[in-house]
């Protein structure tokens, strides 16, 4: 399987993935700012790791995962409604932790910087 196949059905998987669960899900327990960062696919397609982003408190947070992790059934019917595969990839839902990596490495360069300053 090319690198380009794989690369251009993620990007519909996250595209797909993203309207499920802005539009189709209507649990009210899933935080208003969620979005899919990314869609990771294995070379045969058979597998597919959907990277998930939610801004709120670690409560929120947690309980959207979890809500999002128990429809992990619902998203992959409608997935394998959506886009015609072969095969619609078993899937992983994981936090994508860039967000709060990327804001703790500005908090300490930000105390690098005052600390530089301050002498």
């Amino acid at each position: 399987m090319s690198e380009t196949r794989a690369r251009r059905v993620a990007e519909q998987i996250k595209k797909e993935v993203g309207q499920i669960i802005s539009m189709e899900m209507k649990d009210p327990r899933l935080a208003a700012l969620t979005s899919v960062t990314d869609v990771q696919v294995s070379r045969d397609l058979r597998y597919a790791t959907i990277y998930i982003s939610v801004y709120g408190t670690p409560e929120q947070q947690e309980e959207t995962m979890q809500t999002i992790s128990r429809a992990a059934g619902f998203i992959r019917s409608e997935i394998g409604r959506r886009i015609r595969l072969r095969y619609t990839p078993e899937i992983t839902i994981a936090q994508d932790q860039s967000m709060d990596y990327g804001s703790r490495i500005d908090r300490v360069l930000k105390t690098l910087q005052d600390e530089k300053n301050g002498e």
